[in-house]
């Protein structure tokens, strides 16, 4: 049996629920249309303005700032004038300076122990950056190493050298392994000079004048001889 009233209001009930959601739209549009377009979000509602940096982001890549001169003090005790001219712009907010004057102490103390064992390889250490931050040690807190800083500026390290960085002489490798290999072009990148050692024994090579280029490598580091550096 069918019952024509229910049918009915069934469409009633439909035709109810129809016009209340264009209703509902036409005021979601009204709305926005008063509102313009400072109510509208997106990528383009800020095209063709300036792009700005937020502060905190760009201090946040930045170096940390470092720790006034007048506040660089021991907990105890106090520092040599030496030893504060090494701290200065070197320790950051919030650290203790005599952490970072350890770490100056212990560069002074690694270089005194390889000089005892061998010097070229002390030399070869700060040309390689295996002792870092050796040069500004060495002029504060063990300024009886300056020669080997010094000797240390005229060597070269693993790597490719070119125009300005090439300093004509004579060179002897330091601790090579036994897959050294080096190559010294000239002009139009001519070979000039080049060899490899699969015997690990030491070897010495001149970079002359008509030099363009330098590449070593598994040689650890080059030191100058005589009067190079």
């Amino acid at each position: 049996m069918r019952y024509p009233f229910l049918a009915g209001a069934a469409v009633i009930v439909m035709t109810a629920a129809l016009a209340a959601c264009g209703s509902s739209s036409d005021e979601k549009a009204e709305k926005s249309a008063a509102a313009g377009p400072a109510a509208s979000s997106g990528p383009e509602a800020g095209s063709g303005s300036p792009s700005t940096t937020d502060p905190q982001t760009s201090s946040a890549t930045s170096e940390p700032p470092k720790l006034p001169e007048t506040e660089l003090t021991p907990a105890t005790g106090s520092f040599t004038k030496k030893q504060k001219e090494y701290l200065v712009d070197r320790v950051p907010k919030g650290m203790d300076p005599a952490a970072v004057l350890q770490t100056g102490q212990e560069t002074c103390d690694r270089l005194t122990y390889l000089v005892k064992v061998d010097r070229d390889t002390a030399v070869g250490a700060i040309v390689t950056g295996e002792i870092a931050d050796a040069k500004p040690a060495v002029a504060h807190l063990c300024v009886q190493h300056q020669d080997l800083v010094e000797r240390a500026a005229g060597g070269y390290a693993d790597g490719t050298y070119e125009g300005r960085q090439l300093r004509p002489g004579r060179y002897r490798d330091v601790t090579p392994t036994k897959t050294c290999s080096w190559q010294i072009a000239g002009a139009n990148g001519k070979d000039l000079a080049s060899g490899s050692s699969d015997d690990g024994k030491r070897t010495a090579i001149t970079i002359p004048r008509a030099a363009r280029a330098f590449t070593s490598t598994g040689c650890y580091a080059w030191l100058p001889e005589g009067d190079n550096g």
